[in-house]
């Protein structure tokens, strides 16, 4: 346990040194189990010994998955549990969780409703707390694009990156990491489900080209990536609104059409192929999607490595 330690909350909250480290070292470590058998533990095994707590308020697979085998990977141990089963569930304050888990584990991924409580769990924790997904924001998710667009398209570094739809917590994710990494962000959204205003503002404040419209085309136009997430996400009740708001902003074909020639297409998914995003696409030879989801893994083992320390 530590007084200060090492959480993984926000891009934003982080140096781009360290971002980059990460990125650096997932890329070392998958180039180097190529041909393992996902069980094998990794030569460092830094996670040997160390125990990391899952709490799920939301549903997972990805997030799930990769974060297992990611701690097996370092040579660690995991205990995942549903937050309704757990104390948390029945009211506990989720200081007093933090509090008593750190005290059994040594870091803690949840994948929560409410970004406030992933803050509120890492103020009173003694051990790395790693924000998985909220709301406000998925930065594991940004870290696995970014291993993904750098494997096949080099440095992000002067890249131009579009994101089209539903300006949530993935958008969020990708404004905060704009400055620190030195890529141009374009969004397009409909007004009515636009990005945060605080990010887009601090994106500002740190020099960081991050350019926000309602205008498609005009946002993936010559750009390097394409990026869409599903238009209704858990939780949302204003599924029928959204569709109607959002439905110019699918990606097509004519639309990556725009983009550069040897673009490239992400989507972190699960994808509602139709809506956000069309089959010729999503399945299609500019579709990065099932290299992204597998780099979740290879992310996710160099974030706790950060997080522990190794890095």
């Amino acid at each position: 346990m530590s007084l200060n330690p090492r959480h993984f909350l926000d891009l934003w909250k982080l140096e781009g040194s360290d971002l980059r480290a990460i990125l650096e070292d997932a890329k070392r470590r998958k180039a180097a189990r190529a041909g393992w058998p996902k069980g094998k533990r990794d030569t460092d095994a830094v996670g040997d010994g160390r125990t990391l707590a899952m709490i799920f308020e939301k549903n997972s697979t990805r997030t799930r998955f990769s974060f297992d085998a990611a701690m097996r990977q370092l040579g660690g141990d995991v205990i995942i549990s549903n937050a309704v089963d757990m104390q948390l569930g029945r009211g506990e304050p989720i200081e007093d969780t933090a509090r008593v888990l750190s005290r059994m584990v040594d870091a803690v991924m949840i994948r929560a409703n409410n970004h406030q409580d992933v803050e509120r769990l890492a103020l009173s924790a003694t051990v790395p707390i790693i924000n998985g997904l909220s709301d406000r924001s998925h930065p594991c998710q940004i870290m696995a694009d970014l291993l993904t667009i750098e494997e096949h398209r080099g440095p992000v570094a002067g890249k131009t990156l579009a994101y089209v739809g539903d300006g949530n917590n993935v958008c969020a994710s990708f404004i905060h990491a704009a400055s620190k990494l030195g890529y141009r962000l374009n969004i397009a959204a409909p007004a009515v489900y636009h990005p945060d205003l605080q990010d887009l503002a601090r994106a500002a404040a740190e020099q960081g080209q991050v350019f926000a419209s309602d205008d498609p085309r005009e946002a993936v136009r010559g750009a390097d990536v394409v990026i869409t997430d599903t238009w209704v996400s858990m939780g949302d009740t204003d599924h029928d609104e959204r569709l109607d708001a959002l439905e110019p902003f699918q990606v097509d074909e004519q639309l990556m059409d725009l983009a550069k020639s040897d673009a490239v297409f992400l989507h972190c998914l699960p994808a509602h192929r139709g809506e956000e995003v069309t089959d010729e696409v999503i399945d299609g030879p500019k579709s990065l999607i099932w290299d992204e989801a597998e780099n979740r893994l290879h992310a996710q083992k160099s974030i706790l490595a950060w997080c522990f320390g190794a890095i």
